[in-house]
């Protein structure tokens, strides 16, 4: 089964990281208040981006990298400026990228 990350930008300025299998209705769950309880506390403004991994176990490591991650190294992930292999320690092999628009759909 395909996972997701994706990262959400909330109304203090500050940045989620999550992943999901289907992006759009977990971010609907964010905005609706029933999301993980950062995005209750901050509201979700934007999905900035999503990045397709093959499994969950791929997803779980690359959204622990991630989260490791400067708030400034993050936006240019989701802007593209950075990709996420580049962030994984055995570049490529983790999933794929995609980008539509300047955020990255499945």
């Amino acid at each position: 089964m395909t996972w997701f990350l994706y990262l959400i930008e909330c109304a203090d300025g500050s940045l989620y990281t999550g992943i999901a299998t289907d992006v759009d209705a977990r971010y609907a769950k964010h905005v609706s208040g029933k999301g993980a309880r950062y995005t209750r506390a901050r509201k979700p403004i934007a999905l900035l981006a999503s990045f397709e991994l093959a499994d969950r176990s791929s997803a779980l490591r690359a959204e622990y990298r991630v989260k490791q991650l400067s708030p400034a190294d993050k936006r240019a992930l989701a802007a593209g400026t950075r990709t996420l292999a580049s962030v994984l320690p055995d570049s490529g092999s983790e999933g794929s990228e995609h980008e539509a628009d300047g955020l990255a759909q499945p």
